[in-house]
């Protein structure tokens, strides 16, 4: 067994870092606040191969798996740079399109995901659907030789910057009955509309609610086998969830540096305050969990990497948990080591507060994840 991640990942870290620096936290917040997206960011690291390092190299990736690419999202995250895009557009629907795609599929979407230059977002959720998958009502039914897409979604994010919205939804077959299946939406398709949602978080990645009426599809925007919707679902929601865990300890990272780096210079009665335990304590511990949640995340990452889907399921629900907790806690525990400057702009730490406490709701919420747990790990009553 091996508690540490190979040289190439470490490598990789290393060199992530390094790009990452030359951009860094007062980058991400300006663009924020100006409504702008990371777009040099996301170009320059498609150039370096940091974005598509998941995707086989025959569609011009790096042939790595999703522990690389999770790798690549923390080193972003510490860096200040956390971005929600790299958890859905090579993650989610560059896993799925690689796995279950056609090969025309793969050979139209795959390059772009890979080089950045293209875009995917992901539509699941939905106003009335919540958690409950099984409650989803957007519906495709079969016109000619293609498809004619109606239903709702929201809270989907980067419909403004994606190219197209990998929408999760049911095909209605001949008889009538609804299975699950996968649809890639082109962005500007007639019938598709995007209305922002207007969020109280500093972030380039901005969430939508998508209207779809009567959207005209051709055939092939049905992905993969369509007896296998709900396989290639899950076979994308659990890199999600990796890559969900991996932005969240990225970001408990460059809290607690900038707070660690305060508590060593900031003096009051001739000492540094890190040295009083009242603050050091707090640190060493938000520390411990989110290392807890790190090697949690590489377990999970590993385990989906050699194949093993249900045992990553648990995994990946167990380390979004982890790390949601740990960078909530470590986001909170920067404010109050800074006192009045934890909400000073200038310190960056107070924008982070509200984007903290999203890992403990998305993208699956903190409870559903324990119900998973009781359900599966334990072998408890289902309670839902």
């Amino acid at each position: 067994m091996r508690f540490t991640e190979p040289d190439e990942r470490l490598a990789l870290r290393e060199a992530v870092r390094s790009f990452a620096s030359s951009y860094g936290g007062g980058y991400y917040r300006a663009k924020a606040r100006e409504g702008a997206y990371l777009t040099e960011l996301w170009a320059e690291a498609g150039k370096l191969g940091y974005i598509g390092v998941n995707i086989p190299e025959e569609f011009g990736g790096g042939g790595g798996g999703i522990g690389d690419l999770a790798a690549v999202l923390e080193e972003l995250s510490a860096a200040g740079c956390p971005t929600l895009m790299m958890v859905v557009s090579p993650a989610i629907c560059g896993t799925v399109l690689s796995r279950f795609g056609t090969p025309d599929q793969r050979r139209r979407w795959l390059p772009g995901i890979a080089s950045g230059t293209t875009i995917a977002a992901f539509a699941i959720t939905e106003p009335d659907a919540g958690s409950n998958a099984h409650n989803i009502t957007t519906t495709a039914r079969p016109d000619g030789g293609g498809w004619v897409l109606s239903g709702r979604k929201t809270f989907i994010s980067g419909v403004d910057v994606a190219d197209a919205v990998f929408v999760v939804g049911r095909m209605e077959d001949t008889s009538g009955r609804l299975a699950p299946a996968l649809f890639m939406v082109p962005t500007d398709a007639p019938g598709f509309e995007a209305r922002r949602i207007e969020m109280d978080l500093v972030s380039p990645d901005h969430q939508f609610a998508l209207f779809m009426d009567d959207v005209r599809l051709p055939g092939d925007a049905l992905v993969g086998d369509p007896g296998s919707g709900l396989l290639q679902l899950f076979a994308g929601l659990n890199p999600e969830r990796i890559m969900a865990a991996s932005l969240a300890t990225g970001s408990a990272r460059h809290a607690l540096q900038a707070a660690v780096g305060y508590a060593r210079e900031r003096e009051v009665w001739g000492r540094p305050i890190g040295a009083h335990q009242g603050l050091a304590h707090p640190l060493a511990q938000v520390k411990v969990e989110v290392e807890l949640a790190r090697l949690m995340t590489q377990k999970a990452a590993a385990l989906y990497d050699a194949g093993d889907d249900e045992s990553a399921g648990e995994a990946a629900n167990m380390a979004k948990y982890a790390a949601g907790e740990a960078s909530a806690r470590a986001v909170d525990q920067a404010v109050q080591t800074l006192g009045g400057n934890g909400l000073a702009s200038e310190y960056g730490i107070g924008a982070a507060v509200a984007a903290s406490r999203l890992g403990r709701i998305a993208p699956v919420s903190r409870e559903m994840v324990l119900n998973y747990v009781a359900q599966h790990s334990l072998g408890l009553p289902k309670s839902y």
